[in-house]
């Protein structure tokens, strides 16, 4: 196993995390799930084994209590989503082996837009974004407010989702790529396109998480 369980303390709850270290760590991946997934994760767990391996840790958590993701409209409370992530990563800033490592955001379907959301509350924090088949659409409010380097990766399939992130890259305001994975559709399952995305976000991080 090469992650540890954490408990991340909240106001009135905690929530359920695996925390990977790296060794001379370059950076912080904190990832922000897509709806009805969890820390389990198959493939956000096999981008953070990727980015482990190049020197990034990275916190896997539990958006929603098992009680909360019961209901349905939960998954898709971007602003409840968006204030957890807040939480979890103003919890991490404090721990003694985070002091002064650079923090980016991987978001996966809604995920990013809560990421997209949460960036703007933690001010210089937030070094780099990375979205996977995300819906940044749905935090269109503040795409205009954020100015950290942001990667879009979308699969060539996606259909309407390809459309929704071209209509939000255009309106982000700092550094930002749109990536299309050709031959991939939303969940990138086919035969190496999940490694294709691992790798992007890897040398994305690699070269904005300072």
């Amino acid at each position: 196993m090469n992650y540890k369980d954490v408990h991340i303390p909240l106001k009135d709850l905690d929530l359920k995390g695996r925390l990977r270290i790296a060794e001379n760590q370059k950076g912080m991946v904190i990832f922000s799930h897509g709806s009805g997934s969890s820390r389990k994760s198959s493939r956000n767990n096999y981008v953070a084994d990727l980015l482990l391996k190049e020197g990034f840790s990275s916190l896997l958590f539990d958006l929603l209590t098992e009680t909360e993701d019961t209901l349905y409209e939960n998954r898709f409370d971007i602003d409840l989503i968006a204030e957890r992530l807040v939480a979890a990563t103003q919890w991490i800033i404090k721990e003694q082996k985070m002091q002064n490592i650079p923090i980016g955001f991987f978001g996966a379907s809604t995920g990013a837009a809560a990421a997209l959301k949460a960036t703007p509350f933690l001010e210089a924090h937030i070094k780099a974004i990375v979205s996977r088949g995300g819906r940044p659409d749905l935090a269109a409010a503040v795409l205009g407010k954020i100015k950290v380097p942001t990667l879009l990766i979308v699969g060539g399939n996606d259909g309407v989702v390809i459309d929704l992130n071209r209509d939000a890259f255009a309106k982000l305001s700092g550094i930002k790529e749109l990536k299309i994975i050709e031959g991939a559709t939303h969940l990138f399952s086919e035969p190496g396109k999940l490694k294709d995305v691992a790798e992007s976000t890897s040398n994305w991080f690699a070269k904005h998480l300072k």
